[in-house]
Formats: C-alpha cells, structure tokens, sequence
C-alpha cells in the first residue's frame, strides 16, 4: 500500500480547500445574521418575493388608521400576528397605493413609550402603576364626588376621530345616557366641523356627496386650501389618473407641492376668499353662466344670492385677493366651459373664521352651475382623520345619533326607543363645543375631565393657555396608547389603550365608505382596547345594564344600524364585517346589501336634497376683517399647516416610527421669503425667534419664494407651533382658525 508523505512545514490538499473554504465562506457567506437578514423566498398570497424571515402564512385586508382617505393595507401574518404590510392592489380607494404613514402604520405598535398598565398620580406628584380595579375605582370616585359638589354639568369629555366607530358611540352612549354628562365634543372640531357644519346647513344633512372616481373624471377641478400632494398622497395619485387632462385650479397662499403641479395657482392674500369666490359667482351671473333649471328644480334662495353678490366685482375681488381681473375672469370662464367641475377643500378652509360661510361659497358656485350628483362633479370637503366622518355622524356628542338633535323631542324619543333606554335619561340641550368646554374649566364650570386618545395639550390653538387650564381641573383622566404624550404628562389618571390594529371595529373615509379594520397584535401588557375599557367604566359606574347589547364592536355596529334606519345615513343594507370586507367597503347609505350596490356612489343624482321642501339652500354673508391683522410691531402673517406626507398632526404616532423620522426635517422651521428675510437679517438655515402675542419659539429659517412677501409658515405638527395661534373661531361651526395671526421675526446670533 503505498503512503504520501508530507514534507515538514506543507500543507496538504484537504487543509488548502478548507482555508479556500474558509476564504469564500467570509466572501460569500450563506449564514449567519446579516446574510439571513437579506435571504428572501416566494412570499405567496400574490406577493412576490418576500424576506425569509418576513414570510406569512395568512394575509388579511384592513383600512389604514392614518388619514380619511381610508386605503385598505394587506396584513401579512404569522401565528396569527402582523409581522408586514403592503397596499391592497384592488380596493375601490387606494388601488394598490400607500403613503409612508401607511407603510409605517405597523412600526408605531413597538414603540418603547406605549401605556402598558394604568397609571396614578401620588401624593410625589409622579404617575405610578395601579391595577385596573384601583384605576376604576378611582375615577368614579373621584368624577361622581365632583358631579355631587358642582352638578352633572361639571364632569366632561373630549374625544377624537381615531377611534373605531363602534367606540365613538358607544362612549358617547356612556357618558350622556350612563354616566350623566351634558358636555362633550372631539377633536373633529379642530378640522372638520366648518365642512359639517356647511353641508348641514345647505343639503339638510352633513352628506359629503362624492366619491373618489370624480378626481379621475372631472374636466376642471378645484382644490382650495388643500395640499393634496402632501396631505393626501393617495387623492392626488388619483387625480393623476385622470385621462381627460383636466384644468387644475389651486386657490392657496403658499405655492405648495400641489399648486406647483397645478395647471394654474392662484396665490390668494390670506383670508380674501369670500371675496374671491363671490366674484366668480358674480360673473356667472352676470354672463349667464348658470344652470337655470337645475337651479329652479333643486335650489332655494338664488335669486337673493345673485343680487347679494352683485356689489363682488371683479374688480373688488381683485383689490381684496391680489388677482388680476383678466385671471379672475378667464377662471370663471373655465367653470363655464367645463363639463365635469368639482371643487375641493380641506383645512385651508375649514380652519378659518370664515370657514363654514367659505365652504358655502364653494356649494353656492356648484348649486349654480349644476355641478352636483353627477360623475366628476360636486362640492367635496376632503375630511381629515380617519374616522372624523363617524364622529360626526356617531359619536353622540354635540348632535344626537345619526344626524339627529338633543332639543328635538321627537328624536330623543326614537333613540330611547332604539337603544330601550328611558327616554328621561337623554340630554335635552346641546353639548358645548370642544372651546367652550375648555373655556368651562377657567370660568370653574368643568371642574373634571376624560380625554380619549387626542392631545389637548400640543394641539390646541392657545397651547399655554390650555395647558394652564387643564393643571387648575380637579380631576383629569387620558386615555391613550402612549404615556408620553404632552397631555397625558398632565393627568391625574391614565388609562392605557389599544392602537390601530389590537382591535377591530369600522372607519368611515371622506367619501362615506365603511371600511373594517381587525385586531392583528395583542395590545402591550395591560392595555386594552377603548371598547372594552368604556365596558369597563360602565360597571363600575353601576350602569352596565344599559348596554348589554353593546357586548362587542360588532354587536355595537348593529346598533348603530338600528340608529341609522330611515336617515340619510341608513346603513341597515351593510351586513355583518364580513359583508363590508367582501364588497371592498360600503358607502352610506347602504339600504341593500352591500355586495349588490355600486362602490362609487354619488349623493343627490336626483336633484332632490335633504331640507323639508327637497332643495338645497344658497347661504351667502358679508366678508369679515381679520382679528389680527399684521401691523408695526408684528409685520408678518403666520401661516401653519402640513409639513411632510411622513408627519401627522402631533406625531404621537409617526414620531415613533425610524422610518418616518428620516423623511421630515426633525427640527421646527420656519419658510421666510427671501426678500423678508434679506430685510430682517436671516441668512438660510440660521436660527430665528418667532414670536406672537401670545407666545415666542426658535426656528431654523428655510428661505423659499413658496411664502409670499409679510407671510411665514411653519408646519402644525411641532410641539411649539401652537404657542404662537391666535385663539379665534367660526361663529357657526366652532372651529378654531389655525392660519392667521400676527408674529414679529428676529435673526439669533449663532452659538460659536
């Protein structure tokens, strides 16, 4: 047998293919932790490629619990829990797109700051874990003993447009039936009462009577105070689907991201709209441009209108707006010519102390014109939250159940009836509206209060004096997924929730489609979804009884369709979740089923409205001067709104996402016209004081010719943004008018 021998200090053929081995594995290697991070396999359920570790064995369809836009996001699932999402390629709303909020809507849940386990605020001044017995007992002792010393007026509630549907009524049901308060309102006042309360007025009913096929089929389209591009990602990607390469018309002070992409921009003077669009009325009249059947068939008041805006000149609209005549009339001709005009709005308008008589104006131009209940049509408020339409139509706050009124006998009746309740234990006066009831707590008439998942304490427009307020109320209760948050930090008492996604109920999106969302997570330690901690507070409040068939969401939403019977918002054709998942949603009113109704469907086809006599009413009124106007100490006009399509409102949520935080910028800015700032001093990216009246922050100045000249703006989701606003309102909706007061500017020196 023969031998190798190996000579001293060799290596044999097996050791070199193992240190070759050795070589290639560092190169290539096809373990360890980075490489299993990036090996990806057939996802299935139709999605392609995915990540190995990110591999579901379920899919499920849920809408978003961002936006009112309401898109459906794909849930990838394993073991039963959300590990991924992507859009879902076939719902009615969104086609297969997502924003990054939406893309993100999963991260949020992991945050480290999430309320876990209830917290009470000891005799230290520090919030410490108590148990859920201890929490309950605490706040119905602590509220009944302040409604016994002040009466049942003195304990109340704000709320949000971020709770399921199911949620809103079922609270709104506890504390004004249950628990006996008169008082409370949600932050749907802060962006969607002015449209509310427009539609109400001039239909008979708050019926937003679009659907989103109109972006794609509209000839002319009108978007006033609205960044869509930002604001509403998905509504803008519809509108560039649009085949009939429509006139694109944006009414807005700032060049933002959507005038930029308009086939015209109209670059208002802030707060000149009334004027403006009583101008483009006026020349309607003038020429003849109306739809005089329709008007005489479905309208009422037209010819007072079309005398009221005789003295709105061109010329008058002109001075007041800072647009040319020729422009103003060149747009009116275009609303002549246009076969499918639709005109859109959202905060620009609805957070102005004009708002509701300006959104008016929108209807007056579409009532006129004949451009309603047709296909590319209509006088359509985008809606901000994601479920702001059903606080508006469920929530039983400042309007009983379904669009019905606290003062009106007959409607308490048929509630009581419904819900088998005495009909004694309903309110029989109105609700305050969210700045009166804060306004209650300084004249010592609310002396408790319950905030459900919303953020008084950066959102609200006089910020410091909010804040003040709330430290001076006896008792106060936050209920919210975060502990963190700035109001939360003031309670007394806080209550930890479930998010989006760890619980199941309905949203309502901008244009009336039900969507359902489902609980895909488990809530963090002890929290629990509002449904079940508002059944919770009724027991210990000894009032369970009422509500036994509240016993789940979904029992809950048959409720709510017992209420809807017989309303402009009948819902009684919906079914069960799973009929509305199946159909791809289901827009109201749904009195068939909803498998067998079209998906886009437009309100008042026929003409025929929901006042009395059948027809919709033109509400006009003066023009009003601004409050606050700029002047020698404050030169300059601040305006606030959307930053990023990444950021929302106080970012509670959005804040928490890695992501999202890389997409805005993470300091607050100011955007200074390059002609102010050469006259202040500021150079770019330098930091500068703004301050108002009320209050003074410091911003990093971004030069941009998007402001005009006297005007500054500065994004509403920074906690210090809300120190400046002046707090004003619409007389008739309530709403606070975010985007006007006056601040002064001072260049910092730099730290060297």
């Amino acid at each position: 047998m023969s031998t190798v021998t190996k000579q001293p200090g060799a290596e044999s053929p097996s050791e070199k293919q193992g240190l070759l081995g050795q070589l290639l594995n560092i190169v290539h290697q096809k373990n360890g932790v980075l490489t299993r991070e990036l090996l990806r396999e057939p996802g299935r359920f139709g999605l392609g490629q995915v990540p190995s570790r990110l591999k579901p064995d379920a899919t499920t369809d849920m809408v978003c619990g961002y936006c009112s836009t309401g898109c459906s996001l794909r849930i990838h699932l394993k073991d039963g829990e959300a590990i991924n999402l992507t859009p879902t390629t076939e719902y009615p709303v969104n086609l297969g797109m997502a924003c990054p909020k939406g893309w993100e809507a999963l991260s949020v849940l992991d945050a480290d700051d999430r309320a876990t386990t209830p917290l009470l605020r000891t005799a230290t001044g520090d919030l410490a874990p108590v148990s859920w017995d201890r929490a309950m007992t605490t706040m119905r002792d602590r509220f009944q003993k302040i409604g016994r010393e002040h009466g049942p007026e003195s304990v109340a509630f704000l709320s949000t447009g971020q709770l399921v549907t199911e949620e809103m009524a079922l609270l709104g049901a506890l504390t004004k039936f249950g628990m006996g308060m008169v008082h409370g309102d949600g932050n749907t006042r802060q962006c969607m009462a002015t449209a509310a309360t427009a539609y109400k007025e001039s239909f008979g009913f708050d019926a937003p009577p679009f659907t989103y096929q109109d972006f794609e089929e509209s000839d002319v389209i009108f978007l006033v105070g609205s960044n869509l591009c930002v604001a509403h990602p998905i509504m803008w990607e519809r509108v560039c689907r649009n085949p009939h390469a429509p006139a694109i018309i944006v009414v807005d002070p700032r060049r933002t991201e959507t005038a930029m992409a308009a086939t015209l921009h109209l670059p208002i003077k802030p707060k000149s709209d009334l004027s403006f669009f009583y101008a483009l009325a006026h020349i309607l009249v003038r020429e003849g441009w109306i739809d005089r059947e329709y008007i005489e068939e479905s309208t009422d008041r037209y010819e007072e209108f079309a005398e009221f805006v005789h003295a709105y000149t061109p010329e008058r609209a002109a001075e007041a707006s800072g647009v040319p005549v020729e422009t103003i009339e060149q747009v009116a001709r275009t609303i002549h010519e246009g076969k499918r005009v639709s005109f859109w709005w959202t905060m620009g308008v609805n957070q102005n102390y004009e708002g509701t008589r300006i959104a008016q104006s929108l209807i007056n131009l579409a009532l006129m014109t004949g451009n309603l209940g047709r296909p590319g049509a209509g006088a359509n408020s985008i809606t901000g939250q994601c479920n702001a339409m059903g606080s508006r139509i469920f929530s039983n706050t400042t309007g009983l159940y379904a669009g019905r009124d606290f003062k009106n006998a007959e409607h308490r009746q048929e509630v009581a009836e419904v819900l088998d309740i005495p009909v004694e234990s309903i309110p029989t006066v109105d609700s305050w509206p969210y700045h009166q009831i804060i306004e209650g707590i300084r004249t010592g008439a609310i002396k408790g209060l319950w905030v459900i998942c919303t953020n008084t304490s950066h959102s609200w427009i006089h910020q410091e004096d909010a804040r003040e307020l709330l430290s001076k109320l006896d008792f106060l209760v936050v209920q919210d997924m975060y502990h963190t948050t700035e109001t939360a930090q003031q309670a007394d008492l806080v209550l930890p929730a479930a998010g989006w996604g760890e619980k199941e109920g309905t949203f309502i999106n901008s244009e009336r489609r039900f969507g359902v969302v489902k609980k895909v997570r488990r809530p963090p330690g002890e929290a629990l979804p509002d449904f079940s901690i508002f059944r919770l507070v009724a027991d210990y409040w000894d009032c369970g009884e009422m509500f036994q068939r509240w016993s789940s969401p979904e029992a809950a939403f048959g409720v709510m369709q017992d209420l809807s019977r017989g309303r402009p918002c009948d819902l009684t054709g919906m079914g069960d979740y799973a009929s509305i998942d199946h159909a791809g949603g289901a827009q109201w009113p749904c009195v068939e089923p909803a498998a067998e109704v079209d998906q886009q469907r437009r309100l008042f086809e026929d003409g025929r409205f929901y006042h009395e006599d059948g027809r919709a009413k033109f509400i006009w009124e003066e023009t009003r001067a601004m409050p606050e106007e700029p002047d020698k100490s404050y030169p300059y006009l601040l305006l606030t709104g959307r930053g990023a399509a990444s950021q929302w409102h106080t970012q509670t949520r959005t804040g928490k996402s890695a992501v999202l935080r890389k997409l805005y910028p993470q300091s607050i800015y100011v955007e200074v016209h390059p002609d102010d700032a050469r006259r202040e001093g500021i150079q770019q990216h330098s930091q500068v004081s703004v301050a108002s009246r009320r209050g003074k922050l410091t911003a990093t100045a971004f030069l941009t010719p998007t402001v005009q000249p006297g005007q500054v703006f500065i994004p509403m989701h920074y906690e210090a943004t809300n120190r400046l606003t002046l707090a004003h309102f619409d007389p008739y909706s309530h709403q606070p008018s975010y985007k006007d007061c006056a601040v002064k500017l001072e260049a910092l020196e730099s730290e060297l």
